[in-house]
């Protein structure tokens, strides 16, 4: 083999000796910057044909060294894949030669400059829908559970409900045919048997465990019939010898489609094998810990450390979120100063008292809007405490001065009721209000469009069909997002860039969700926020039953009673129709059922696979009495008013978290008349579902309920969904860490006084480095 040197001004003498080296493992083939192979037995390092290879890959190791601050021998490790490369020093010796760069900064490499085999683009793709691209994001991306598989628990030793790990010898294994098609395995150890079954399975997989002799199980047991079962569970098939036991706890990561958890697991122990710096302050050892804790580890153990990280990922977060506010107070807005009197007409006219409450968020939302700087304002309070008067005063505010207000709703149903409402305030005082909806004819759209463009339609509500490149304003001044957690940060800024003149609108959002405080401080640190602490005077407290599924004709009955005395009802259902994989009653079953049941009453039928306008007629018809009982999924969860509504049914309660619950209970109790709610729930309750149908029994404060819900289900669920990038940690769960929200205001505030330069701006640059890379230049560090 010819391994002379390559002397070029961008190769120099050392390429020959690296090449040289990395010659001496003659078998492998080499990655170099995930660009090209050589092969070590045909390379020749003076041909013309490696010559430009060779440089643009010195060049390329040059680039990712610049642009991660670190050195080469970072680089090397990361960027080239040797089965069996024995001489790692003398190649590093060698290549020191040419670079000259800080050791080692591997955090801002990207994904794809692991090993050859490790990620390609397809992986690549994968892994960036998890918000994964560089090899810092893998290293944090920490597990959200683990699964001891480090010892065996003898069949007769399982309690029903527990995740654990079996082996034993396969006895039987036969398909079983009725409702539906499964393979059943039963395994036998020598203190007792249990079945395994697969409801979804191959002809080979088959074929595999009907020749198995022995295997080894990981799953949760359950009883099915009198059998202690494991459904889909994991398991290896050995014959004599059982493979060695995990000397770790197996960590379970978030994942999504296309990446399993082998996969994942390979990916991050490549990357725990490694020496890394102290991330952020945050010694590597704790997140290896996390990545691959010892088998025996206490779960106590495993939290400290988690919470040490968690802190300083949610400084990071409260950080962006100040950076935004920072951000907001240099842009410029229509100061919407001077009224003329129109609001106090809409006073007049309203047939009804405003709140203390409400009063003193209106003067809130109308200061904010006399300023030249955007407002951003959080509006949240409980069920029925009466926002969307709120948003009603902000818009008049708007078209005194001329100027146009769009409002965002998350549903076509709560759109067409917000029109409702708008056009009864707003039309006796010439403000002009349209509907703007995907379901719109051609010709009427095309009417409404060129309205607001020309800005003669003052004041806009709609559902997505805002967003529309077609959707034009003249002078939009106010941007309105109800319900705003159910629309992503990227929906609401497409509203936002509506503006025109390079002016921001000023921005109220508002939620029917109550949201804990300690949730509050830590999600909407960007926005000022108001709260409506009390409920109209007049409303009937909601009497709330917890009932067994087997006494549902008890509660058919209670319904047949109040029907017959003039009052309406819902019947909740979470499914739309029946379904082999879920035990639980669907709309459409309970809409025959109900019909048959109550045949003197109109009985309605509502769901989201209906079309939007069939959607809307139903709902018509039961607001205008023409329907006494509405079967529903929990499309009515919001924005359905109907005050003669007093019975509220909900099946499979215990399936639902709290906030939902709660939302579903307000949609009753809105007239004069006593509300009752009934939660049907099936036997063998979990410990939670227990906690959650005595606190909704007991309680009708939704910010307590809140509290509760954050407690045992987690902030994304309190909020409905965890929209990506915006309200999802990798580490942090504010059910767990919202206890540490004071200290890291504290910590935070003392950060953004630091002076540049110093050892705290340092840090507030580390940890937006490491946590939020794309939101670290809102504060100039």
């Amino acid at each position: 083999m010819n391994n002379k040197p390559v002397h070029t001004d961008a190769a120099p003498a050392a390429i020959g000796t690296y090449s040289q080296a990395v010659a001496t493992s003659a078998t492998h083939t080499v990655y170099i910057s995930g660009q090209i192979p050589l092969d070590p037995s045909t390379m020749d390092v003076v041909s013309e044909h490696f010559k430009p290879q060779a440089e643009q890959v010195f060049r390329n190791l040059a680039a990712i060294c610049q642009a991660a601050d670190g050195s080469l021998s970072d680089c090397v490790k990361l960027t080239i894949y040797l089965t069996d490369l024995g001489n790692f020093a003398e190649v590093n010796e060698v290549m020191a030669s040419f670079f000259d760069a800080p050791y080692p900064a591997r955090a801002a490499i990207e994904v794809s400059a692991l090993p050859k085999g490790g990620v390609g683009p397809k992986l690549e793709a994968t892994l960036a829908k998890l918000g994964i691209f560089r090899l810092l994001d893998l290293l944090l991306h920490l597990p959200s559970r683990y699964q001891d598989r480090s010892k065996i628990t003898p069949i007769a030793s399982i309690a029903p409900g527990e995740e654990c790990l079996i082996e034993g010898s396969v006895v039987a294994s036969n398909i079983q045919f009725g409702k539906r098609r499964s393979l059943k395995v039963t395994i036998r150890d020598d203190s007792g048997e249990v079945q395994l079954r697969f409801f979804h399975f191959s002809r080979y997989q088959q074929t595999a465990l009907e020749q198995a002799q022995s295997l080894r199980v990981y799953g949760e047991f359950r009883f099915f019939g009198r059998e202690l079962t494991a459904v889909h569970p994991d398991y290896e098939v050995f014959d004599h010898d059982p493979p060695p036991l995990s000397q770790t706890l197996t960590p379970i990561y978030p994942t999504t489609a296309g990446l399993g958890q082998g996969r994942l697991r390979n990916l991050i122990a490549s990357l725990c094998r490694l020496e890394w710096p102290d991330i952020a302050g945050t010694p590597f050892s704790k997140l290896q810990f996390l990545h691959q804790p010892p088998a025996g580890t206490a779960l106590h153990e495993i939290e400290a450390v988690q919470e040490d990280i968690a802190f300083d990922e949610l400084c990071a977060y409260y950080l962006v979120m100040k950076g935004r506010a920072l951000k907001r107070q240099q842009e410029s807005a229509i100061a919407l100063g001077q009224a003329t009197g129109l609001g106090r007409m809409l006073l007049q006219n309203l047939g009804f008292r405003l709140t203390r409450a409400q009063a003193k968020v209106v003067k809130e939302v109308l200061t904010d809007l006399e300023k030249p700087v955007p407002m951003l304002r959080l509006v949240q309070g409980d069920v029925g405490s009466g926002k969307t008067v709120i948003a009603a005063f902000a818009a008049i505010r708007a078209a005194e001065h001329n100027s146009q207000t769009a409002l965002m709703a998350p549903t076509e149903l709560l759109a067409e009721q917000h029109y409702l409402n708008f056009s009864a305030w707003l039309s006796p005082l010439n403000i002009r209000v349209v509907l703007l909806t995907g379901q719109l004819p051609a010709k009427v759209q095309k009417e409404r469009l060129a309205d607001i463009a020309s800005g003669d339609a003052q004041v806009v509500i709609g559902t997505h069909a805002l967003f529309q490149r077609a959707v034009t304003f003249d002078r939009l001044a106010l941007s309105i997002i109800d319900e705003q957690h159910r629309f992503g940060v990227h929906q609401r800024m497409a509203l936002q860039n509506k503006a025109a003149n390079g002016r921001q609108p000023h921005q109220l959002v508002m939620t029917a969700t109550p949201i804990p405080r300690t949730l509050t401080m830590a999600l909407y640190a960007d926005m000022d926020v108001s709260v409506i602490d009390e409920l109209p005077k007049g409303r009937q407290p909601i009497t709330t039953h917890t009932v067994e599924a087997s006494k549902r004709g008890q509660v058919v009955e209670q319904v047949a009673r109040a029907l017959s005395q003039g009052q309406q009802a819902y019947w909740v259902c979470t499914l739309i129709e029946d379904s082999d994989d879920l035990d639980a009653v669907s709309a459409e079953h309970m809409y025959q059922a109900l019909t048959e049941a109550l045949p003197a009453f109109r009985v309605g039928l509502l769901h989201g696979r209906m079309k939007s306008d069939e959607k809307i007629s139903v709902m018509q018809a039961f607001k205008a009495h023409q329907l006494n009982l509405l079967v529903a999924t929990t499309v009515v969860e919001v924005g359905v008013d109907v005050p003669n509504a007093t019975l509220m049914v909900m099946e499979d309660a215990d399936r639902l978290g709290l906030a939902q619950l709660h939302q579903l209970r307000g949609r009753v109790g809105r007239g004069s008349l006593a509300s009752h709610c009934y939660l049907l729930f099936s036997q063998g309750l979990s410990k939670a579902a227990k906690t959650r149908l005595t606190a909704m029994r007991e309680s009708q404060d939704g910010f307590y309920l809140a509290e509760q819900d954050l407690k045992l289900r987690g902030p994304g669920d309190i909020l409905g969904t965890r929209q990506a990038g915006e309200q999802s940690f990798r580490v942090a769960d504010l059910g767990l860490h919202a206890h540490l929200m004071p200290r890291v205001i504290r910590s935070c505030d003392a950060l953004l006084q630091a002076s540049a330069g110093s050892s705290d701006a340092e840090k507030m640059t580390q940890l937006l480095a490491a946590w939020a890379p794309a939101d670290s230049g809102h504060l100039n560090v």
